[in-house]
């Protein structure tokens, strides 16, 4: 189980490895366009659209504070691109839930405990960017914040699980990730320039010694171009990933059964004793904190419990406050990268640093404290019900959600503020409407008028994906169709489409067919 466990986290980060061979060019020049980056909510899709693509927030953030450093990009506007950088982040833990498609039930639960990391996300970003557009509120704590301090330099993450992965996944990929950072602080001597590591050992800039060693690992020498390799590793990564999670969660099927699985479920899932039962929450936090500081990945940590939320181990109550501590934990990363900045730019590397720290403590004052704030909960579980009933339904959210939908509010903005509010007002005006309604069905059904108690005065694509279901079964079912007879007569099944047979009717099988 241990050795399955480190396989699947060794394809992560180099899943990680394929998408910045992929795209992490493309993040670098998305991130060089400063007119851009100066819209927030565009700044806000650009963080989404990078964090998407090189699967890892904690390199996105990296990005942004060597920019902030270099002068490059100032504090208020790389604030909407650490908020995208935390909903790309979430993409992660989300594909991994797809590998437990195969059982309904389990599908049901992983893929709530994956959204409800999305969802938390979403809501912060829907109140706390308006909210810092129109106040500032971030950049003024955080200025105060680095004001009070004397902030000194310090060094880099302590980066405790690559002790243990490194030897493995450097055998077969290193990356030289500087190169999307040159990229994207405007320095065009990196553009031609492989992100695939060749030479390793000393640095040159040592004067006692500058001898180089090439690097030992698949592709060192490959005349491939980065794009190749990234597709190669990707479908390698995705193989394994998937291998190893089927054979983790079966495992794990057969080792918590009966007994064990209670007491296990028991200890993870119980409150402390009374009178500090409230403080449960918070405790589960502190350990979804400490556990993300330690692999320095919140994407390797919510993807590790994923198949635990699956097979029950977990339940989404516990695991949302596990989420909102991850969160907090993958702060550290950005923060300890900002103290390592010069003097001179120290001060607004570390401000942008704790910009993403509270904001994820502003996200979870607003959606943890009280129980019935804890709308990401109900919005996952209300996604994991919709995917057990249409399967398909979990790569549609992906598609939507991390690339059709940021891509579209992107367009939108650049269009201007008057075109995005009269986009956005009325979607976002059906959006409450349709969060209200659902939440007094969910109360009081009896006391709602007639025509509030269910959707049937909309057309039935709008409240419901039935009409959307059939669609995508007839085109699985296209093969099917093609192997009919003219008449509509299945001969290889036996058996016609359609109302039952009647005497004189038109439809009668052909001659020998019979009709089971």
């Amino acid at each position: 189980m241990f050795g399955f466990l480190y396989l699947f986290v060794c394809s992560l980060d180099v899943l990680s490895s394929a998408f910045q061979l992929a795209g992490g060019k493309v993040a670098g020049d998305i991130f060089k366009d400063n007119a851009i980056l100066s819209n927030p909510v565009a700044g806000l899709v650009v963080g989404i659209l990078v964090t998407v693509l090189v699967q890892s927030s904690s390199t996105s953030t990296s990005i942004i504070v060597s920019m902030v450093s270099s002068g490059l990009l100032e504090v208020r506007s790389a604030i909407p691109i650490i908020m995208g950088s935390n909903i790309g982040t979430s993409v992660t833990n989300t594909i991994v839930a797809l590998m437990q498609a195969g059982d309904r039930s389990e599908f049901k639960r992983a893929f709530a405990g994956a959204t409800v990391h999305d969802c938390f996300n979403w809501l912060s970003v829907l109140v706390l960017l308006p909210l810092e557009v129109v106040s500032g509120y971030l950049h003024h704590v955080t200025r105060l914040v680095v004001a009070t301090f004397n902030i000194r330099s310090g060094k880099d993450a302590p980066d405790l699980l690559k002790i243990i992965t490194e030897p493995f996944t450097k055998l077969i990929i290193q990356l030289d990730k500087s190169v999307i950072t040159g990229i994207a602080t405007g320095d065009e001597s990196l553009r031609n320039r492989s992100l695939i590591r060749v030479w390793c050992g000393p640095d040159m800039e040592s004067l006692h010694n500058v001898t180089r060693q090439k690097c030992e690992h698949l592709f060192t020498d490959t005349p491939l171009p980065d794009l190749a390799v990234g597709l190669v590793l990707l479908a390698g990564s995705l193989v394994v990933l998937c291998t190893c999670l089927i054979l983790l969660v079966k495992l794990l099927n057969s080792l918590l059964k009966g007994q064990v699985a209670k007491a296990i479920q028991k200890v993870i899932n119980t409150d402390l004793p009374h009178p500090f039962s409230w403080l449960t929450g918070y405790f589960a936090m502190v350990v979804g904190a400490g556990m993300t500081f330690v692999v320095q990945s919140s994407s390797v940590f919510t993807s590790a419990i994923t198949p635990l939320i699956g097979l029950g181990v977990i339940s989404i109550e516990r695991a949302y406050p596990l989420t909102l501590g991850s969160n907090i934990g993958t702060t550290t990363t950005a923060i300890l990268a900002a103290l390592a900045s010069p003097g001179d730019k120290l001060a607004s590397s570390f401000q942008i640093a704790l910009c993403h720290f509270f904001f994820n403590i502003s996200g979870i004052l607003l959606w943890y404290p009280l129980p019935f704030t804890r709308l990401p909960i109900r919005m996952a579980k209300a996604l994991g019900e919709r995917t057990a009933k249409y399967r398909w339904f979990a790569v549609l959210y992906l598609i939507v959600c991390f690339l059709l939908l940021p891509s579209l509010i992107f367009g939108i903005s650049m269009a201007g503020w008057r075109v995005l509010v009269g986009v956005g007002a009325p979607f976002l005006g059906l959006l409450f409407f349709v969060g209200l309604v659902n939440a007094l069905q969910a109360r009081s059904p009896g006391r709602l008028p007639k025509w509030l108690q269910t959707w049937d005065f909309l057309p039935a694509w709008m409240h419901s994906l039935q009409p959307l279901d059939n669609l995508i079964t007839r085109a699985a079912l296209c093969c099917t169709d093609r192997c009919r007879s003219p008449e509509g007569w299945d001969e290889r099944e036996g058996e016609m489409p359609g109302p039952a047979l009647r005497v004189g009717s038109p439809r009668l099988p052909p001659h020998g067919a019979t009709r089971l």
